[in-house]
């Protein structure tokens, strides 16, 4: 249930920041994944999606996820919560969201999702990375800028993963070895591209079907990096249906053989699981670097 700290706080500002009269009438568990809690705050004056966690278990988790999505609702491409407010409170730290009804999806769906995505990518950075550092699930994903997307794929995503996962008895050094071999061949598998903004763990669990029946995505882990890179998340785990695919192609068309190389750009969330849940995805990352 919610701890008394953050409820106080939450009555606190509602009276605030709605009316001396909102009156909280209950907190519903909603989905919020594996990491943190998270409820529907039913009140007087309206519903509103709350998840919290320690403070001291995830240092700043929320403050990155609220500048993360509202860089992304700054585009205006594609609909994100509202950030309402995030603090820290006792011994617990929380998001406060606008609440977002689910509803049946438009026979158009998919087509809008991929033409929506595909102007999110076409905002751009001088640099790849960001300007501060945020989180991936648990684990913290740093961010610092690079020129180069091989330089900053290899130094700021793969081998911080790699080298986690070999220190926690997870890869061994012929993986390492691997992915050294991967590393020389990057600038001949991936096209060059400009940073992109990212949604940066695009996979199903992070998206819904707002109320008017059109996307609406959440969760993320945003930074400027290769825009291949989200295709390859939405491809993990089943993959979206082809006519989001088609229309992200007609908007924003990639180089030639980009479907061969969703699997190199599905690397670095693949090392993320086997940081996050161990040695059954293993096998999904050395079928990849195995070639090399």
């Amino acid at each position: 249930m919610i701890p008394d700290e953050i409820c106080q706080y939450l009555e606190n500002w509602l009276h605030i920041e709605t009316s001396p009269f909102t009156e909280i009438i209950s907190f519903v568990p909603a989905g919020g994944g594996s990491i943190n809690q998270a409820f529907r705050l039913e009140t007087s004056s309206g519903n509103y999606f709350i998840k919290y966690n320690s403070a001291d278990r995830y240092p700043g988790m929320f403050e990155c996820e609220a500048k993360g999505l509202n860089l992304l609702r700054k585009s205006g491409c594609i609909q994100i919560p509202v950030v309402l407010h995030q603090a820290v409170t006792g011994k617990f730290d929380f998001l406060m969201l606008s609440y977002i009804d689910s509803s049946q999806p438009e026979n158009n769906f998919w087509q809008v999702f991929g033409q929506q995505l595909a102007a999110l990518h076409q905002n751009s950075s001088p640099v790849f990375g960001l300007e501060y550092d945020n989180y991936i699930g648990s684990l913290k994903q740093v961010n610092h800028p690079h020129a180069s997307w091989y330089e900053f794929l290899i130094s700021e995503r793969l081998e911080p993963q790699v080298k986690q996962a070999i220190d926690d008895g997870l890869l061994n050094l012929t993986d390492a070895r691997r992915f050294d071999n991967f590393y020389k061949k990057l600038p001949e598998i991936l096209p060059q591209e400009p940073p992109a903004l990212l949604h940066g763990d695009l996979w199903s669990g992070n998206f819904m079907v707002g109320g008017d029946g059109l996307p609406c995505i959440f969760d993320p882990a945003v930074y400027y990096g290769h825009r291949e890179t989200d295709i390859g998340m939405t491809r993990l785990f089943g993959g979206f249906p082809k006519q989001f695919y088609d229309a992200y192609q007609d908007a924003l068309p990639m180089e030639k053989g980009w479907e061969a190389r969703v699997e190199y750009n599905q690397l670095y969330p693949l090392l993320v699981h086997v940081n996050l849940f161990g040695r059954s995805y293993t096998s999904q990352v050395r079928q990849i670097t195995g070639r090399f």
